[in-house]
């Protein structure tokens, strides 16, 4: 088979086999996608007759990214696909068979592997549907099954929805910050991958973009893309305004030309004769983009020429290492900019490029019908001390739906009667106690997967980017702001509350005799 016919998807490894670099094209590669401590794990469990222990696991982070006082919520609609294709392959059965232990011998056992390749994942997953905000501590996705089966998702679960939750965290500040003006993502050149390329596109417009630069991500999922041409397209001409007569000629219906190749003045009055001729053929010239140098005086001086030549429709897109702060700082300086083209540091999330999205388990139980067992980690650092119980989320929001506060309650062991059940004690601040019951709310984690499939189709993502754009602004602004955001409060309900704290006294208190302690 030669290169030719496999498509821009696939390449050749140097064994011969089929290799995908995107992940539409081969979705049980997921299984692979993981940490081999996961896999180690899954044959202890195994071998110790504990493949029907039944775990709940939930991934949160502990602080919101980027200074924030929120998350926006995104790679929910890939979970249930990803489960339902998580299998080992024969591909993959025959790697995981000729791995090494660093003591000798096979990593793996024969029989571990014959279970493996009959492997279909038995768990239900819910999870706060995309575009719904999330904040630091609460349950964004919950998986409860079989503790092997659990433990498995772990890794790639964690890479879907760490990463695009963090990528339309930042897209949603650089969107706030041009106040409505079109952004456009175009980082797919230094994003971390063909895979991540396309993550960023498609979280990015969940978030707010307007379009993405990104084609493969514009025919997957229906993102509007735009684009019209690089510095090179002027340099191969021997002069600027024949390389604008003749991209003019060629795209009369997407013609934004970028005047910075040489000089952005002289660059601006070359635009305005190809807009000249253009109206004289019954076109007209869409934009200029500039790219370097000072934009907010730039931008003035080339706004100022269109509207004395009577061109007040030619609008101005600008781009160059933007992010939320330099589009803050533009606008504040009154640049009649129309629209924004961000890459760099939208797709690699240059400021915070992990959300540390972790996966703790928070109940057990021997058998799917025996109750649960709350447990938590316990850590000399109180912060990273876990929830735990069978969490679900309920958000709290007053007479305009603007949310007040969020509230973990464990679902195996139901509120009490009364004032007990509406209770909030602040994660973070034990001594923060609110009474919520004139409050309404609503239940976060929707269901997404049962018994290892999907409960609906893929949603379709202008849904998710409309319930974005709602919940963004429901929000009070005392949240939204760059510098000092209020904290949002997110607490236990006083029942939950009591479970830990019993459950880190009981821990101390046993430990006790042994503190403090010194290594000799």
């Amino acid at each position: 088979m030669s290169r030719t016919n496999l498509g821009a998807a696939h390449v050749i490894s140097e064994r011969g086999l089929l290799v995908a670099l995107t992940d539409a094209t081969r979705p049980t590669d997921a299984s692979m996608n993981t940490d081999l401590y996961e896999l180690t794990m899954a044959q202890g469990l195994w071998e110790n007759d504990k493949t029907e222990e039944q775990g709940c696991f939930t991934a949160f982070f502990r602080e919101a990214p980027f200074g924030n006082s929120y998350a926006v919520m995104c790679g929910t609609a890939e979970l249930g696909e990803f489960v339902e294709n998580f299998r080992f392959t024969e591909e993959d059965i025959a790697y995981l068979s000729e791995l090494e232990a660093p003591g000798g011998g096979l990593l793996f056992k024969s029989g571990f592997l014959r279970f493996l390749a009959d492997f279909r994942p038995r768990v239900d997953i819910d999870a706060i549907p995309e575009g719904e905000l999330v904040f630091a501590r609460e349950p964004m996705v919950r998986v409860t099954g079989p503790m092997l089966d659990c433990q498995l998702l772990e890794t790639a679960l964690l890479n879907i929805i760490g990463f695009q939750t963090l990528v339309a965290t930042k897209t949603a500040r650089v969107v706030q910050a041009a106040q409505g003006r079109p952004v456009a993502e175009f980082g797919l050149r230094r994003a971390q991958g063909p895979d991540g390329g396309v993550a960023v596109a498609r979280a990015s417009y969940v978030a707010g973009c307007a379009s993405t630069s990104n084609v493969l991500a514009g025919r997957r999922y229906g993102i509007p893309v735009s684009g019209t041409h690089a510095h090179s397209w002027v340099l191969s001409f021997p002069t600027e305004l024949e390389a604008f007569r003749a991209f003019a000629k060629s795209s009369p219906k997407n013609c934004t030309l970028l005047v910075d190749t040489y000089d952005v003045r002289e660059g601006v009055e070359n635009a305005i004769t190809v807009a000249r001729e253009m109206e004289a053929s019954g076109e007209r010239l869409s934009g200029i983009r500039i790219d370097s140098g000072d934009l907010a005086k730039l931008s003035a001086y080339a706004r100022r020429r269109f509207d004395d030549e009577g061109l007040d429709y030619v609008k101005i897109v600008v781009s160059n290492d933007l992010d939320e702060h330099t589009i803050s700082s533009l606008l504040g300086q009154g640049a009649p900019v129309d629209a924004f083209g961000v890459g760099t540091k939208l797709a690699t999330c240059y400021d915070q490029p992990a959300l540390g999205c972790v996966y703790k388990l928070s109940a057990r139980r021997d058998s799917a019908s025996e109750a649960w067992t709350p447990v938590m980690k316990f850590s000399e650092q109180p912060y990273k001390r876990t929830i735990p119980g069978v969490q679900q989320v309920r958000r709290y929001v007053d007479r305009t739906g603007s949310p007040v506060c969020d509230m973990i309650w464990d679902e195996s062991s139901q509120p009490g009667a009364g004032a007990f059940g509406h209770t909030l004690v602040a994660v973070n601040d034990a001594a923060l106690v609110t009474d919520v019951s004139g409050f309404s709310f609503r239940e976060l984690l929707e269901p997404v997967v049962r018994e290892g499939s999907a409960v609906a189709p893929r949603e379709n993502i202008e849904l998710a980017r409309a319930r974005c754009a709602a919940s963004l602004a429901s929000l009070d602004d005392a949240y939204k702001r760059f510098l000092y955001p209020q904290s949002y409060v997110v607490g236990m309900e006083r029942g939950l509350a009591a479970l830990r704290d019993g459950l880190v006294r009981e821990r101390m208190a046993a430990t006790s005799s042994v503190l403090p302690w010194k290594a000799k």
